[in-house]
């Protein structure tokens, strides 16, 4: 919705409508701010008591609003080999942009994030996950953005991963981190399916663009801020892996 917004104004109005849409955008950043949904209130959450150990490379799928911001994020992260934005909830006939955005294909725009756990372990994935990508207590929408294909999910590949996320989701619960309950689902990963090519590493190619400035880039600083040793300055790209290729 976001991008499709921002694209036809400028189809309708040229230069003028990219203005007009950018000063939008910002006067409803300070909004989002003011109200204590910007991006840019991030702190630091406990660690989970339940973690994973040491093994060989996994992959999760987290779903926390806008694909651009969770991959922005998941792709600075020391010991992610990979973040690829796409889908996961639906069938793979429903696995596209415009079809998903009606928010009635049942998928969420989601991060399939591959990582070393002898480097980054799920706990702190998922610490990252709760503190810094989304606002898990949002239901349904992130910030500006709304609908199911915006929930907060975690999809999960194995009972360990299950096990240690509803772990997570209860130890915070408990202790109140949060001023309203968490909503994030914990559902079985049926199938994830890559975004287009042009949502791939959208908020590093695209910094200027107002939505990316005030709702996704506030992300990687906090990710720098409270978790400074888990930060790398150069994000791991789709476009690069693909190049590699």
């Amino acid at each position: 919705m976001r991008e499709r917004l921002f694209m036809s104004t400028a189809r309708l109005a040229g230069a003028r409508g990219v203005l007009i849409m950018g000063l939008v955008l910002a006067l409803l950043g300070a909004f989002w701010r003011v109200s204590g949904q910007a991006a840019d209130s991030a702190t630091m959450i406990p660690p989970p008591a339940l973690d994973t150990p040491a093994s060989a490379a996994q992959t999760i799928v987290l779903a926390g609003g806008c694909f651009w911001g969770v991959q922005l994020v998941y792709q600075h992260v020391k010991g992610v080999s990979s973040a690829v934005s796409g889908y996961a909830g639906g069938s793979k006939e429903t696995a596209n942009y415009e079809v998903v955005s009606s928010g009635r294909t049942g998928h969420a725009e989601s991060v399939e994030v591959t990582f070393d756990p002898r480097q980054v372990s799920l706990g702190r994935i998922l610490q990252i996950f709760f503190s810094v990508a989304h606002d898990p207590t949002q239901l349904n929408r992130q910030g500006p953005d709304t609908g199911t294909q915006y929930r907060s999910a975690i999809f999960y590949r194995d009972g360990e991963q299950k096990k240690i996320a509803e772990a997570y989701i209860a130890q915070l619960d408990k202790v109140n981190v949060f001023s309203r309950k968490i909503v994030t689902q914990v559902t079985p990963l049926t199938g994830f399916y890559p975004a287009e090519a042009y949502h791939q590493d959208y908020a590093t190619i695209h910094p200027s663009m107002p939505y990316i400035a005030i709702n996704d880039l506030p992300k990687g600083e906090n990710l720098k801020r409270l978790y400074g040793e888990s930060y790398r300055e150069r994000p791991v790209l789709v476009s690069e892996a693909i190049r590699s290729h």
